[in-house]
C-alpha cells in the first residue's frame, strides 16, 4: 500500500506539470455563450490593468451574460487596443479605453472593476474604487505592504462595498472537502503545516541594460508610487514580481494562495513569531531582486507552518511542485489544486500494522475555480451581501499580512515577534520600518 501511494505521488508530480493552471474558453466560444440580456439588466464592469490575470478575471466575468465591460484602463496603448478588440469579440460592443484608472472611475454608470495591476498599484486603485462608489474585484496579494492591506480594508469598511480578492482557490470544491476532513479531527493533533510552491518554468531573469519605454507606454503612471528608476523591460510586466518596487516575489504571489487555505483550515490568522532564510541561491547572477529559495518558520498557537518556494526545480514536498500538507498524529493530508490525498500514520495491533485512521480513495479537483470565484463575487453584488463572499477583503488581507511577514523576517535576518494587538512587532524598529509603504513621485498614501 504504502509503495502504490508513493508511486502515486510520484507520478501525479510529473503527469501534472502546469496542471491548476487556469483554463478559459476561446473569445469566440464566450462570444457564443453570451445570452441576449437587457442592458438594464447587465453588470457595468471595468477593468483596471489589462494584461495577466486582470485579462483572465475580466474573461471569466464575461462567461456571464448580465456582466458586460465597458471601460477598460492600462499604461500602455497596445494592450489597451488589443483587449479592446478581444472584448468586443465577445460582446459586440466595444468599451471605453482610458490610459489613467481615475478616468474610468469618473463613469457613474460602472457598478464594479477589476483590478489586475502590478502589486504597487492595488492599494490605491481600490480605495480610489470604493470612494468612487464601484464594488472591487482586486487581484492577489492584496498589496505591497501591511500598511497598505490595513488601508484597504478600512477603505472596504467606510464605504460599505463588495470587495473581493483573486484567492480563487477559495473557491475550490475539493479544497472546501479537504478543510471540513481536517476540521473533523480525524487527523489527529495537527503540529506543523507545510506550504510550498516549486516553481521548475521559473528561468534565470537575463540582465538587460535600461532603455526607452516601448511606444505608447506611460511610463510615469506605471511607476506611480513606486521610485523613480530608467525603465527596464525586466521590471515591466509580468517580470515585476521579482522586484521589491512593485512586489514580493513568489512569498507574495504564490504564498497568499497556499497559506490562505492554510490559515483558514487551522482557524488561524496571527503568528506569534516568524523566523526565514534563503537568498538568490539558485541563479545568483540574474538580474530579479526577490530570493528564488526561501524557507520561512511562522508560530501560531498549538502548530508551526513552514512555508518553502524554489524557482527551477519542480521537486517539491510529496511529490508535488505546489501544495499544503496538514501533518497530524493520525495522518497527513496533502492539498494542491490536483486534488487531495491522505497519507494515514500505522500503529501495531496484534502484531499487525493497521492505519490509526480509515484511509480514503485521493480526490481529485472538479472544475474551474475561477469561474466559481467571479460568480461568487457578482452574486455578491446583485444580493448586497458581502458576507457570501468566498475570499471577501479581511480574508485577502489575513493572507497578505502573513507574507509580507514572511519577507520581513527574511529582510532582517532574525526571528521577529508579533504584537497582534499592537499590530506591530514587539521592541523591533527596523522590523516595523518595513510594516509602511512608502510613496514617491509626488503620490501619496491614500487617507481613510
Amino acid at each position: 500500500m504504502e509503495i502504490t501511494r508513493r508511486h502515486f505521488l510520484r507520478n501525479s508530480a510529473l503527469t501534472a506539470t502546469g496542471a491548476g493552471l487556469i483554463s478559459l474558453p476561446t473569445l469566440e466560444a464566450i462570444a457564443s455563450q453570451r445570452k441576449k440580456t437587457s442592458p438594464n439588466d447587465k453588470l457595468q464592469l471595468g477593468l483596471i490593468g489589462c494584461n495577466g490575470m486582470g485579462w483572465s478575471d475580466l474573461r471569466s466575468h464575461l462567461l456571464m451574460s448580465d456582466v458586460e465591460c465597458v471601460a477598460l484602463a492600462d499604461v500602455d496603448q497596445s494592450v489597451l487596443d488589443k483587449r479592446a478588440a478581444d472584448v468586443q469579440k465577445m460582446q459586440q460592443n466595444r468599451p471605453q479605453l482610458f490610459k489613467d484608472y481615475r478616468k474610468l472611475l469618473e463613469n457613474k454608470d460602472i457598478d464594479a472593476v477589476i483590478i489586475g495591476t502590478p502589486d504597487h498599484w492595488h492599494c490605491m486603485a481600490m480605495i480610489d474604487a470604493v470612494s468612487a462608489g464601484k464594488h472591487v474585484y482586486v487581484e492577489k496579494p492584496l498589496a505591497n505592504s501591511i500598511e497598505e492591506c490595513n488601508l484597504m480594508l478600512a477603505a472596504a469598511r467606510k464605504y460599505n462595498k463588495i470587495v473581493q480578492v483573486g484567492q480563487w482557490q477559495r473557491s475550490g470544491s475539493h479544497y472546501e472537502k479537504a478543510i471540513d476532513y481536517i476540521r473533523s479531527g480525524k487527523l489527529g493533533n495537527i503540529r506543523l503545516v507545510k506550504v510550498w510552491a516549486y516553481q521548475g518554468w521559473m528561468n534565470p531573469v537575463p540582465v538587460r541594460p535600461d532603455s526607452a519605454p516601448p511606444a505608447g507606454v506611460d511610463y510615469d503612471m506605471w511607476l506611480g508610487p513606486a521610485p523613480k528608476r530608467p525603465f527596464n523591460p525586466n521590471r515591466f510586466h509580468f517580470n515585476f514580481r521579482w522586484f521589491w518596487d512593485y512586489a514580493g516575489g513568489l512569498m507574495t504571489d504564490w504564498g497568499v494562495h497556499e497559506i490562505d487555505i492554510a490559515l483558514y483550515a487551522m482557524n488561524a490568522k496571527a503568528p506569534k513569531s516568524v523566523m526565514a532564510s534563503g537568498g538568490k541561491l539558485a541563479y545568483p547572477d540574474d538580474a530579479s531582486e526577490t530570493p528564488d529559495t526561501l524557507q520561512a518558520v511562522y508560530e501560531y498557537d498549538g502548530f508551526n507552518m513552514l512555508w518553502e518556494h524554489a524557482t527551477g526545480i519542480d521537486g517539491g514536498n510529496y511529490g508535488r511542485t505546489e501544495g499544503i500538507a496538514f501533518i497530524g498524529n493520525n495522518a497527513t493530508l496533502v492539498l494542491n489544486r490536483d486534488g487531495w490525498s491522505l497519507l494515514p500514520e500505522t500503529q501495531t495491533k496484534n502484531n499487525v500494522k493497521v492505519y490509526k485512521v480509515e484511509d480514503i480513495p485521493d480526490q481529485a479537483r472538479n472544475g474551474d475555480y475561477l469561474n466559481e470565484h467571479t460568480k461568487n463575487f457578482v452574486q455578491a453584488i446583485k444580493t448586497n451581501n458581502a458576507g457570501i463572499l468566498k475570499c471577501g477583503i479581511e480574508t485577502g488581507s489575513i493572507a497578505a499580512i502573513n507574507a509580507h511577514m514572511g519577507n520581513i523576517a527574511y529582510k532582517t535576518g532574525r526571528k521577529v515577534y508579533w504584537d497582534a494587538t499592537a499590530k506591530g512587532f514587539k521592541n523591533d524598529p527596523q522590523a516595523n520600518a518595513l510594516l509602511s509603504a512608502h510613496y514617491h513621485n509626488g503620490w501619496k498614501l491614500p487617507v481613510v
